[in-house]
């Protein structure tokens, strides 16, 4: 049992020993459907704190001969299918984390030297009778073990494209190194001597030039999860169950840490899919050995990459990150991105790299991004209040004024608030029709999500409120329906609330009730407000 060869199953041992652990096993029966055929090569990208980590522990508990793993596994869904014995640690398995090597070099040209001369050694002290045959490297030895034993190799790289990402100017060392990953996975020996790959990353495979040492791996994306879909977090069965256990509010819990959709890979040809919910494993976990739900994932300095590139605001990037912050869709082309985090030639590639990070949810049947849950959007409020967006700043701290005045019914400080929130976003939001005034409303009461449930076009009476906002605890707030108007009257917006019975949406809620009428009118620029008590 070694750290790089053969490891044994200790990272799996302690991520099933704790209080809350849900099955992902099945993804090892995918796997097993794979091993040693023409499709075993994986390469798994996912947003920081998905559970990378965990899968590639699990993997080295299933098929390393490091370790025996059969009790461990004994009650959970693998060890009840057909292959479970036939691949239980029965492989050589070669496990490394290329982030580790990239910190510990003191230079690039001893990365790729560094990192095989430890594989190296560790593959000498695992089988010592490779101490008397010539290794020019790793994968030479490898060979070697095979001829030696006849057992197969399972190679597991963590981080992999983490050279590609953090030294994207040395294309010298991008290249070695890709010419370094060929010897594991694109040689004639490798086809003898390899049985499974599997690579995780934030980001799919980046196509370098001619490069081709990946270009026979199958890719599984926070874009395109396919058979893969439901390991990539907790599905909203798992999470349900989990949340009936501890006798938690599924509500709550769908709030913060659901809305990644995953389209799961067709059953029929032809066929559409539904959508697969999923939730941030890593954050709901700590969230319930808290038990407090809140922003548990940060990635501020990748946000930090991509930050430069949405103050500049070209082809209205910017416009459409707070659209989406205040719960708005927007249009995006995921097939124009490079796979890297350094070079964005238009709006869409900035979008993307945002899905690819977790920033975003994508809705593959739509083409649609958009914040996926309050986690995220408190990470991004965050981001916008340490970065350099002075404008968005500013009608933050408008933020609780606006809501206090609505509470105590002040008309007038509404309008006004609300008429200096436009004014800090005059250069995001273009103000042309009702969409966007809704759009610079929602952001305007952007505090209010710390006490309401938010909803925009809610199902309510004979039509949809613009706004409604749902006290979370029933009786600190008030609940209130909003209803917006463009160039007409406040008083007619409130007419409108009470002609199609919006309340109605309210019907079992024994609060009080605010009715919210703002107009904007185009000609004067001139906001006025309308409340009344229900």
């Amino acid at each position: 049992m070694g750290i790089y060869v053969n490891p044994g199953n200790e990272s799996f041992r302690n991520d099933t020993g704790g209080k809350i652990y849900i099955d992902k096993t099945g993804l090892l029966d995918i796997l097993n459907e794979s091993i040693a055929g023409p499709q075993h090569f994986f390469a798994v990208s996912r947003a920081r704190r998905f559970g990378k980590s965990m899968a590639a522990g699990m993997i080295d508990a299933y098929y390393s001969r490091g370790c025996d793993s059969r009790a461990l596994f004994a009650p959970y869904k693998i060890a009840k299918t057909e292959n479970f014995e036939k691949h239980l640690n029965r492989y050589n398995v070669l496990h490394f984390d290329v982030n580790s090597f990239f910190c510990s070099a003191k230079s690039s040209k001893e990365l790729i030297p560094l990192m095989d001369e430890t594989l190296l050694t560790a593959m000498q002290e695992e089988f010592p009778y490779l101490a008397g045959r010539k290794c020019v490297n790793t994968a030479a030895a490898m060979k070697l073990v095979y001829e030696h034993d006849g057992i197969p190799f399972v190679v597991v790289i963590d981080e992999w494209e983490c050279i590609i990402r953090n030294a994207k100017d040395d294309e010298k060392l991008i290249s070695d190194y890709l010419k370094y990953l060929r010897g594991f996975f694109k040689t004639e020996e490798s086809k003898q001597f390899l049985a499974l790959g599997y690579i995780t990353g934030i980001l799919p495979i980046k196509k370098v030039k001619d490069e081709s040492a990946l270009n026979n791996f199958d890719e599984y994306t926070m874009i395109h999860p396919d058979r893969l879909a439901t390991y990539f977090g907790f599905t909203e069965e798992e999470v349900e169950k989990l949340c009936a256990e501890r006798k938690i509010d599924i509500d709550i819990v769908r709030r913060w840490y659901d809305g990644y959709l995953m389209y799961p890979e067709p059953k029929s040809y032809g066929e559409i899919p539904d959508a697969i919910h999923i939730y941030n494993p890593n954050s709901l976990v700590l969230s319930i050995q808290k038990n407090t739900p809140g922003s548990y994932w940060k990635n501020t300095s990748a946000f930090e990459g991509v930050n430069d590139y949405i103050e500049r605001n070209e082809a209205g990037l910017k416009d459409d990150v707070i659209a989406m912050i205040a719960g708005e869709r927007r249009k995006v082309n995921v097939n124009t991105f490079r796979n890297d985090l350094t070079h964005y030639k238009t709006k869409d590639d900035v979008l993307t790299a945002l899905i690819h990070m977790g920033y975003l949810g994508y809705d593959a049947a739509t083409e649609e991004a958009f914040v996926p849950n309050e986690e995220v959007r408190e990470v991004f409020e965050s981001a916008i209040r340490v970065g350099d967006w002075t404008d968005v700043q500013d009608a933050l701290e408008h933020s609780d004024e606006l809501l206090k005045a609505t509470w105590a019914g002040n008309m007038k400080a509404v309008a006004d608030t609300i008429a200096q929130s436009q004014q800090d976003y005059a250069s995001i939001i273009n103000f042309h029709d009702e969409n966007a005034l809704a759009c610079a409303v929602m952001m305007s009461y952007f505090t209010a999500r710390k006490y309401y449930y938010v909803k925009r076009e809610l199902p309510a009476g004979r039509g949809f409120a613009d706004i409604a906002f749902l006290p979370r605890k029933e009786g600190e707030h008030p609940a209130m329906i909003v209803e917006l108007k463009w160039n007409r009257s406040a008083k007619a917006a409130i007419k409108q609330i009470r002609d199609k019975e919006y309340a109605g949406a309210l019907a079992d809620y024994k609060g009080e009730l605010l009715l919210v009428g703002i107009n904007y009118s185009k000609r004067t620029g001139k906001y006025n407000c309308k409340i009344e008590r229900q």
